[in-house]
């Protein structure tokens, strides 16, 4: 049985956003049933849990003997079982990583220091001066991420784990009206969480969070 580490509780903030959604979501496309092992944030820097996931974080997977962290590996690792997630063709599967790797490495560390402005530091001076900065950059990565989308549904010719991890991303601005700004993206965003994965998932999350309050 597979197993995902997820926390107990996180702030409200951060609810519905923590990663491990990211792989409940690819499980629930992908038809593998799973457990969840909840930690919390003082569990997590203990000895024995450093052991799976060094830098203190989630998510854990783990599945036979093998314990995997990141997201993003665990979700491409999931699409390589499920032909939900991952086109059948070397060509479908390399555009595929191409867009988990965009996801991961351009749209998000460009958006991530919004929430940390907004949400974190927005009385500190220095949040304040940095703010219309970051937000630019963010703005300069989505007008682009909306010009190669275009019309079409998904950033390829079907629905991948690249969406997938794209539009977990995109939700990390829901604070915001920067997706909204861009109508094909907050389209595209739209039809990705109206997947009856994605709203299991995110259920699933929630209901912990719900426990321990």
């Amino acid at each position: 049985m597979i197993t995902v580490t997820a926390y107990r509780w996180a702030p409200p903030f951060a609810q519905g956003l923590v990663r491990d959604h990211r792989v409940r979501w690819a499980l629930e496309e992908a038809g593998l049933p799973y457990r969840e092992r909840l930690t919390t944030l003082e569990e997590k820097e203990s000895a024995d849990y450093l052991r799976l996931q060094p830098f203190a974080q989630v998510p854990v997977y783990e599945e036979d003997g093998l314990v995997l962290f990141e997201s993003g590996a665990i979700v491409l690792h999931i699409a390589k079982k499920s032909p939900a997630l991952s086109p059948d063709d070397e060509k479908g599967r390399a555009l595929m990583t191409q867009w988990v790797f965009a996801a991961l490495n351009t749209i998000e560390p460009a958006v991530q220091p919004l929430t940390v402005i907004d949400l974190i530091y927005a009385d500190e001076e220095w949040a304040k001066q940095r703010r219309p900065g970051a937000e630019e950059f963010a703005r300069g990565k989505l007008s682009r991420l909306s010009a190669r989308l275009g019309d079409k549904d998904y950033l390829e010719d079907r629905f991948t784990a690249g969406d997938l991890m794209m539009a977990s991303v995109l939700r990390i601005l829901r604070h915001t009206d920067l997706v909204a700004r861009y109508p094909n993206l907050d389209a595209y965003l739209k039809r990705c969480e109206a997947r009856p994965a994605f709203q299991k998932a995110l259920a699933d999350q929630m209901a912990a969070f719900k426990d321990a309050a």
